[in-house]
């Protein structure tokens, strides 16, 4: 095994592979699509790819694994709350299996507007897990099974041009099975080439214990992929029984809880939601890190690390004027002896560990059930891929989750549900459903990967969209739904739910809209206005924040019988209605230079103007609008002129074609 990936990683780019064989296994299986491991993105790959209709199988090292939260027991956050409402509004699984697991529910960001508010849940481990695994293991057209896949089983492409080189016609096990597939989703995480640092000891590891995945990328790199290295990392796992919690700030979760799922009305451990505490660094804390991290394999400045969940090294390096930094003490479970301490990431040898933990407040006397330790694994440059996450150089294949440069469960959840869509869609010679960034943080997250690649773990922020205040945690399922449905991406249970809401939304904002009262009229109901004579109907009211909803309720009864719910959702929608309609224009120009297709496999020697370094680059990138190419790095206002022509007339000479059909198809008028 050793000597074939040795000699593949020693191949060149350019070289081409040969293309295997699937007539030498007896009997092979066949299935529409392949989902290679079952972490957040394969997960959701295979649900996406199973609820288009196709036949789908999950490949997985370890079965009992599937659903695993390698890392914090939570999901949501700022930026990922969002997204997992848009995976749930596509009909994907986190949010309701988070609903189910969840221990500790907040909205972060309460305080500030609703566009970047922020819902965020701890989690059971064990709960989570089984609730993930019952809920794939009852999918209709998903197979799962155990296996190791060493190399993708490839064919000739199935028309000549330059760049695709290859087409998926299967995947072939460390076994020597081979399994008949027309579209593979490579979800390994950091399984791909995985490697564990502890200190100066590093060992070959997706994660603790668990061997990684060494054939794929031989074969990756063999089919001419550009492979890069990334780090990311765990803190160790800390003895319930062994903190003093009575020196630490406690932090509660919302009376109240919001569900993640738009399929639910509340969550399933409403009333028995457990604590989380906050303690912080100290001096002593930084000085041990100083005084040992030359003894850290993981930090080095040839990988990068993610910059939004550093470890503590990094910070320690990255911030020496700061004397401390925040830890939560999360529980990672109801019947969990184990505490996670989030903020204290790092890859100190183990004897130093110790020290080093017991120098945080209420951690003086702390165990360690399980190190801290680093992971270094392969990712692709994401230029590599398209909007539908499939690789521009071997058709049928997609990637999605951290082997596309992300970091994070939720980041991977959102690339598995579109990259799973689509292969399904694919297999079955249906239309892609493809997100934009004006339609959701899947789509600017994509947009962000595939435009200008990752050179450290990517992480979604609400700062990252140009359009946030249209694309909100709360109107996911406005956005996506009925294009998921549209797709055919999207089952009957979701569907009738999503147009009941919707009917729903849209009766409530009429009420509101139709209920005018002048400005006396409102000042003898208690709301303070100006009399300044103009009429104000109840939905213009809420514009303003210091109106909540609920005061409307004794002055339009009606209201009383409506879900608060949906009560809440049109007062956000009333709160930013005048802000998206300055929006619409901004949306309008992107649509507009989205609409302009450029081919991805156009031969931009053929562009007159452009330099050659730009010629180069969208090469590399190959984008597939205007748009896209205008976000590239290194785009000129003068190279944009010249590829706006090209494009227009290349539009234009299309539009002509179809014009010149429709004429000769249509009959003859009697």
């Amino acid at each position: 095994m050793h000597r074939c990936i040795i000699k593949a990683l020693a191949r060149t780019h350019s070289t081409r592979r040969t293309y295997a064989s699937l007539s030498s296994a007896a009997n092979p299986l066949t299935y529409d699509v392949c989902i290679i491991g079952g972490g957040h993105a394969g997960c959701e790959a295979a649900a996406g790819a199973a609820r288009t209709g196709a036949r789908t199988l999950l490949l997985t090292q370890n079965v009992s694994t599937i659903g695993e939260l390698s890392c914090n027991p939570s999901m949501g956050g700022v930026g990922k709350g969002t997204l997992m409402r848009e995976v749930d509004a596509l009909d994907g699984l986190c949010s309701k299996v988070t609903d189910a697991a969840g221990i500790q529910f907040q909205i972060l960001n309460r305080s500030k507007g609703a566009a970047v508010w922020s819902p965020r849940a701890q989690v059971d481990r064990k709960l989570y897990k089984r609730h993930m695994q019952e809920a794939l293991n009852r999918y209709p057209n998903l197979d799962i099974r155990s296996g190791s896949v060493f190399d993708l089983v490839l064919g000739p492409p199935p028309m000549e041009h330059d760049f695709v080189r290859s087409e998926v016609k299967g995947v072939k096990l460390d076994s020597g099975e081979v399994i008949n597939c027309s579209q593979v989703v490579i979800c390994t995480g950091t399984f791909l080439s995985g490697e564990i640092h502890i200190g100066r000891k590093r060992f070959p590891a997706g994660r603790m214990n668990e061997a990684p995945s060494v054939g794929l990328s031989a074969s990756l790199n063999a089919a001419g992929f550009r492979l890069g290295r990334l780090q990311t990392g765990t803190p160790a796992r800390l003895a319930k029984d062994s903190i003093d919690f009575s020196k630490l700030v406690v932090q509660e979760g919302d009376r109240s809880p919001m569900p993640f799922s738009f399929m639910n009305d509340t969550v399933e451990n409403a009333e028995n939601q457990i604590s989380c505490y906050q303690t912080a660094t100290t001096q002593a804390t930084h000085d041990i890190v100083r005084e040992n991290i030359h003894n850290c394999v993981h930090i080095q400045e040839t990988k990068k690390g993610p910059r939004y969940c550093p470890s503590l090294e990094a910070k320690v390096m990255r911030f020496p004027q700061k004397s401390s930094h925040v830890v939560w003490l999360e529980p990672e479970g109801y019947d969990s002896d184990l505490i996670y301490p989030n903020g204290l990431s790092c890859s100190l040898p183990e004897e130093v560990q110790i020290s080093m933990y017991r120098s945080v407040p209420g951690l003086e006397n702390v165990e360690l059930v399980r190190p801290a330790y680093g992971v270094e694994y392969d990712h692709i440059d994401a230029r590599e891929l398209g909007p539908t996450l499939e690789t521009k150089r071997i058709k049928g294949l997609y990637l999605a989750g951290q082997i596309n440069g992300t970091t994070g469960y939720e980041e991977a959840a959102g690339q598995g549900v579109v990259a799973g869509i689509n292969a399904g869609l694919s297999a079955l010679h249906r239309a892609p459903l493809v997100i934009s960034r004006a339609e959701g943080f899947i789509g600017v997250m994509i947009d962000d990967l595939i435009v200008k690649g990752a050179e450290e773990p990517y992480r979604m922020f609400t700062s990252r969209s140009e359009y946030r205040m249209t694309l909100r945690s709360d109107n996911a399922d406005l956005r996506l739904t009925e294009k998921g449905r549209i797709a055919g991406a999207v089952g009957d249970a979701r569907w009738t739910r999503f147009q009941t809401t919707r009917a729903e939304i849209a009766r409530v904002s009429e009420l509101l809209r139709s209920f005018i009262l002048s400005p006396q009229g409102w000042q003898n109901h208690g709301f303070d206005r100006k009399r300044d004579g103009n009429m104000k109907s109840a939905f213009e009211l809420l514009r303003h924040r210091n109106v909540p909803v609920e005061d409307l309720i004794p002055v339009i009864p009606e209201l009383n019988a409506i879900h608060p719910h949906i009560l809440n959702r049109v007062a956000t929608d009333a709160v930013y209605s005048s802000h998206l309609r300055r929006q619409e224009a901004d949306l309008r120009v992107f649509m507009e230079d989205e609409s302009l297709a450029l081919d991805p496999h156009l031969d931009y020697s053929t562009v007159e103007g452009l330099s050659s370094e730009v010629r180069e680059r969208l090469g590399r990138v190959r984008p597939t609008s205007i748009g896209a190419a205008k976000r590239m790095e290194g785009m000129t206002p003068s190279s944009m002129i010249y590829l706006l022509r090209h494009a227009r007339r290349k539009n234009a000479l299309h539009v002509h074609h179809e014009h010149v059909v429709d004429a000769a198809a249509a009959p003859e008028l009697g």
